[in-house]
């Protein structure tokens, strides 16, 4: 049994990335509510992550004693999480639908106890990278060679606790520790350098004892080349500076925070699918 889903190539990852933000507009567009933006920008390192090969996971065995975790600290970006996790396996695509719906296990910010491959309930922002920190560190413990990536938002970033989980990280030598920030430069209420600017944020990281890389988070090979590298690391944490566009695909909503937690009506929704399609 594969312990990884992975394709073919580069090209096939980019095919997966678009088909999977219009996934995300179809979702956000049924439920009525829901996350668009950061959605948008963390797709392409979650497709590189999860269908690259370089994840270790067994979709049908989310408890898998030796899988590699995951947690999306940045919680509210579900809509991009869940239809990573339906492509991979880990429920049927059908589930999409119940969206933020009453009962369903799909809900706004994800549920370890509710949907297969969800390590953490996150969405009070700042805390998912002390909890992969643990789990690192209990990796380390036990001996195990797996190793916890963690997604934070850039404006997540701005929270206290995420700076003392990277100094212990850095204390402690952590290598099988490795985050990932989605740094597509907008939060809630306006452009992240306006609110509490995180420059630079490569060399906060380096500055607190971690390996710092900083990439195209939309370029797939770079995501690959970074993911592989930081699993390769010895001797310290590693944070990948993922620099990506808020909304990235759909140009009405790239870069505007009022596409950071509102979703499309029928005739925006037609009209950024439309985009997509038609993007390289």
């Amino acid at each position: 049994m594969p312990a990884t889903a992975t394709v073919a190539d580069v090209e096939s990852l980019k095919q997966i990335s678009k088909e999977l933000r219009i996934q995300i507009i179809e979702t956000l567009l049924e439920a009525g509510s829901g996350h668009p933006g950061g959605s948008l920008s963390e797709i392409d390192m979650l497709v590189s992550l999860y269908f690259g090969g370089l994840l270790n996971y067994r979709a049908d065995q989310p408890d898998w004693s030796d899988r590699d975790r995951f947690i999306l600290s940045k919680g509210h970006c579900t809509p991009g999480f869940y239809a990573t996790l339906a492509r991979a396996g880990y429920f049927p695509a059908d589930w999409l639908r119940s969206f933020r719906k009453l009962g369903s296990p799909l809900q706004g910010h994800p549920d370890r106890t509710r949907v297969p491959g969800v390590e953490v309930s996150t969405g009070s922002l700042g805390q998912g990278l002390s909890v992969a920190l643990g789990m690192a560190l209990a990796a380390k413990l036990d001996g195990a060679d797996w190793h916890t990536f963690c997604m934070l938002g850039d404006g997540e970033s701005q929270e206290g606790q995420v700076w003392e989980a990277v100094l212990a990280a850095g204390n402690f030598r952590v290598e099988n520790l490795i985050a990932i920030v989605d740094n597509n430069q907008v939060q809630q209420t306006g452009l992240v350098a306006e609110i509490q600017d995180l420059t630079p944020l490569a060399d906060k990281f380096r500055a607190f004892k971690w390996h710092a890389i900083e990439i195209d988070g939309h370029d797939h090979s770079a995501c690959l080349a970074a993911i592989r590298s930081a699993k390769d690391r010895k001797g310290t944490p590693t944070a990948i500076i993922s620099h990506t566009i808020k909304g990235k695909g759909v140009s009405f909503m790239e870069m505007d925070y009022n596409w950071h937690g509102k979703a499309p009506n029928a005739e925006q929704a037609a009209r950024a699918i439309e985009e997509i399609q038609r993007s390289n």
